[in-house]
């Protein structure tokens, strides 16, 4: 059951925003302002979760979850990029 609710998660990053927001505090207290999760909702969105889950994990960020952070970064690029080009 939690393989499947990540793949959800990674296939619909903005609906998994949205309700990690509204039935959960997953994002309180985490941000100075609304910038950062706006800007993360509109352009990378799987990054913004991976962000705020490493951040709320209270771990020091090493090499492992720098290498996460990236990996979401390069599928949030390649979804964008993925887009672009079926729309052409």
């Amino acid at each position: 059951m939690p393989c499947l609710l990540a793949i959800l998660v990674a296939a619909f990053p903005r609906v998994a925003i949205i309700l990690l927001y509204l039935l959960t505090d997953f994002f309180h207290g985490l941000y100075q302002s609304l910038l950062v999760p706006i800007l993360g909702f509109l352009f990378l969105p799987l990054t913004l979760l991976v962000y705020t889950y490493l951040l709320r994990s209270h771990t020091p960020l090493g090499t492992m979850q720098f290498v996460i952070l990236f990996v979401a970064v390069i599928l949030d690029l390649g979804l964008v990029h993925t887009s672009r080009r079926l729309n052409q």
